[in-house]
């Protein structure tokens, strides 16, 4: 996930959930948080206890992101919370979209003249988390949009869509309709899964087969540590496993959130 989507993202999210983006540039984003917010957010369940309790003014905490490290001279963009892809607080921000609403609608405004009936495509989204797991992790973000009409599939689809968000609406337009998916959203999902599992199967996991080797080099030094017992210990098999849920290779594949996008035919011509 670059940046400039994580910039957007965050944006995108702010603004959905009702805080005030006091200020945003290239790198840098100014949040001020709602009370909602402050409590999903800022783990500060003893104030606002408090201030219930009380009857007191509440006083939600403002944000200031760095989404970009750049050289500034700027001191407002040398403080503040920078946010990457492995960031705690981002992956914070995407359980508590996942919690608030996974699936979302939009359709996109037609810039005909009124009276002109523009017909709508359907596309399906799935932003989803790829994570390569050992004694090491990895963690990549893949957004993939399905034309449910022609099946054409498109990645990066979150780019994409950042660049025309101000002309998506969550009500159809006047003058707009929308075509009848010809594949079902739940076969379209199984789709865009068996893509993923196929684009995986033709990646090079070299990384497997070393973690295997580190894993198969541990367990022979445990196997030295206790080889002059003429039977092994409880603690022997406990270790053993232990080894096992460290180093052993696997891949785990979760979607974040989804939605439909009703767009115009002409939108992804080479899709």
């Amino acid at each position: 996930m670059r940046q400039q989507e994580i910039h957007s993202f965050l944006n995108q999210f702010f603004t959905s959930t009702d805080c005030q983006i006091e200020e945003s540039t290239p790198h840098s984003l100014t949040v001020q948080l709602t009370i909602d917010m402050d409590k999903a957010l800022m783990n500060r369940p003893f104030y606002w206890h408090y201030i219930e309790k009380t009857g007191g003014v509440p006083n939600p905490q403002k944000l200031h992101f760095m989404t970009n490290m750049i050289d500034s001279n700027n001191s407002k963009d040398k403080k503040g919370e920078f946010i990457h892809f492995g960031s705690p607080r981002l992956h914070q921000v995407f359980s508590l979209t996942k919690k608030l609403g996974a699936y979302i609608r939009l359709f996109e405004k037609s810039p005909n003249q009124a009276g002109i009936n523009t017909a709508l495509y359907p596309w399906l989204c799935l932003n989803l988390k790829i994570s390569y797991i050992c004694d090491r992790k990895k963690d990549l973000f893949h957004s993939i949009g399905l034309n449910l009409i022609n099946g054409a599939m498109l990645e990066d689809f979150h780019s994409h869509i950042c660049q025309f968000e101000d002309l998506l609406v969550a009500k159809i337009p006047d003058y707009s309709y929308t075509l009848s998916p010809l594949i079902k959203p739940i076969s379209g999902i199984r789709r865009i899964q068996q893509y993923v599992l196929q684009q995986i199967n033709q990646q090079d996991h070299t990384w497997a087969i070393e973690a295997r080797k580190r894993w198969n080099d541990d367990i022979q030094l445990l196997d030295r540590f206790y080889e002059d017992l003429d039977e092994k210990p409880e603690s022997y098999f406990i270790e053993k496993e232990a080894l096992k849920e460290q180093y052993e290779p696997r891949i785990e594949i979760s979607i974040i959130n989804g939605g439909m996008f009703y767009l115009r035919q002409d939108r992804f011509l080479s899709a």
